[in-house]
């Protein structure tokens, strides 16, 4: 059983890079670096379970599967593009973004998020 509340220490994560060209990452302010591991799914399934950690900056991408997201630690803003819709996250709360949609991940100050996510071709 997997259970993460704010402030929990997650582990160990891998450096992410930014060049998933699904994602079509575009890195608009600071030099953000990205953190992850995944805990179930993944690669070759439908559904994934993880970790995901962002520093300081801002970074626009198309998120790939539905997924829900849970912030354990930091500050950031998420804006869609689509709409324009921001919402200011911290620790403890939790957003749901579907498949496709284009974001910018404004982070204020490091984040660490649980995510569980879902893709209908696979990931």
């Amino acid at each position: 059983m997997f259970k993460y509340q704010p402030g929990d220490d997650v582990g160990e994560l891998e450096l992410w890079s930014f060049d998933n060209p699904e994602s079509d990452y575009r890195i608009t302010k600071g030099a953000p670096k990205t953190y992850g591991r995944i805990d179930l799914g993944g690669v070759g399934h439908t559904t994934r379970f993880g970790i995901w950690r962002c520093t300081a900056g801002a970074v626009e991408c198309t998120e790939q599967g539905d997924e829900l997201m849970t912030i354990l630690s930091g500050h950031c803003r998420i804006t869609r593009h689509d709409d324009g819709e921001s919402r200011e996250l911290s620790p403890g709360d939790t957003l749901f973004v579907r498949d496709g949609t284009r974001v910018t991940w404004d982070v204020h100050e490091e984040v660490t998020k649980v995510f569980f996510g879902h893709k209908a071709e696979e990931y």
